[in-house]
């Protein structure tokens, strides 16, 4: 039952300070100072003698609660820090040591302690349009990969290390940018580009004491402005088709001189035989005149005469031309054209081949005639006579 629904306590209706409400009738808001002093009396009650104030009641009741407020602050200072963490405390605000991963304590209102992942990979990213060193405009990406390497530092020596790295990379890629041409940005300079940027970071961060490291970074992308994209990539096909030709300039050149090379051997090879043959076959034409000299001088006449129809006979092996002796008888001579027409038919072929020889740089083998060393027949001297 309620405490202000009739018949409650008794048959007395009693408000809830534990005052009378005769009939039902409001009597006014109770006295806060009787609401107080009820209060503390009964506090006083628990702690001390329920018949009156006791001063020795009050000193323990006083005692039990500070001991009780003393264990709450003692146990509310325990605090764990993460494996991948260091923790920062902090003394009345000021810096006060560096504590490791694990159960420690520190004492409540006094020390504050801040935990910093010193483990976790962080990333940002710089980004915008940069001027290079040929008065281009790029659009550049870049990602760094960085680390807390001193909490300390971290934390107070700069208002806000991590908006403080994305400034330096973005003012360290601009000068890097900014001594770099187009074409090296592009293509070429990426990796040197990616390393300066790296150390002018690093010396940033040295120079202004941030507490970080850098692990990595990346150099993303560099393309041209949208306004010159089509042009840009016009520039970058014939670029693209100029390495294709120069490769494919390379791959005809590998593949022609190692065939022209052996050609070249060939043929000096061929050369020097050739060269070696005409030489023993001029030598041999000189040892076959100095043998003709003893015989010419024993019967000069006669030799003359020989050396003579041997050279005739030679000529006219080697022609067509038919000779007939005008003063002859005129009996029926008998000519065996087909013969005639063959050897003629020979040396034109021949002289084909000599010259299809010589667009295919070949050289034909020509072999010395030799001089008949044979001894005088009795048939010349019988025809000289």
């Amino acid at each position: 039952m309620a405490w202000n629904e009739p018949g409650n306590n008794g048959g007395r209706d009693k408000d809830p300070w534990g005052n009378n409400n005769r009939g039902g009738r409001d009597q006014g808001p109770p006295d806060l100072d009787e609401v107080f002093s009820k209060l503390s009396r009964k506090f006083g009650g628990i702690f001390g003698n329920k018949k009156g104030p006791s001063t020795g009641g009050s000193a323990a009741g006083l005692g039990v609660v500070a001991v009780l407020a003393t264990a709450v602050w003692g146990f509310s200072g325990f605090y764990t820090i993460g494996e991948a963490e260091r923790g920062v405390v902090l003394r009345f605000g000021k810096f006060y040591e560096m504590v490791d991963p694990g159960l420690n304590w520190k004492p409540t209102f006094i020390d504050e302690v801040t935990p910093v992942n010193v483990q976790a990979i962080r990333s940002l990213r710089s980004s915008g349009l940069m001027l290079t060193k040929d008065e281009n405009v790029l659009k550049v990406e870049m990602d760094v990969q960085y680390r807390v390497a001193e909490p300390q530092k971290y934390l107070f020596s700069v208002t806000n290390a991590d908006d403080s790295l994305r400034q330096a990379t973005d003012s360290a890629l601009r000068a890097v940018i900014g001594d770099s041409t187009m074409d090296e940005a592009l293509t070429t300079g990426r990796q040197s580009i990616r390393a300066y940027t790296q150390e002018a970071i690093d010396k940033i961060i040295q120079n202004y004491d941030m507490g970080l490291m850098v692990v990595d970074v990346n150099f993303q992308s560099a393309r041209p402005p949208e306004a010159v994209k089509d042009a840009f990539d016009d520039a970058i096909a014939a670029r693209e088709d100029e390495e294709r030709f120069v490769r494919e300039a390379e791959a005809y050149s590998n593949d022609i001189l190692p065939k022209a090379t052996g050609r070249a051997e060939r043929l000096k090879k061929e050369a020097e035989g050739y060269s070696e043959r005409v030489i023993n076959g001029a030598l041999g034409e000189v040892a076959q005149f100095e043998k003709l000299l003893p015989e010419y001088l024993a019967a000069q006449e006669v030799t003359r005469n020989r050396l003579y129809l041997e050279t005739m006979e030679r000529v006219y092996s080697n022609t067509s031309k038919v000779m007939v002796d005008s003063n002859s008888s005129g009996n029926l001579l008998y000519l065996p054209l087909d013969k005639l027409i063959n050897p003629s038919e020979q040396g034109g072929k021949s002289s084909g081949k000599g010259s299809s020889s010589n667009y295919d740089i070949e050289l034909e083998k020509v072999e010395p005639v030799p001089v008949s060393t044979a001894p005088r027949s009795d048939t010349g001297r019988q025809g000289r006579y």
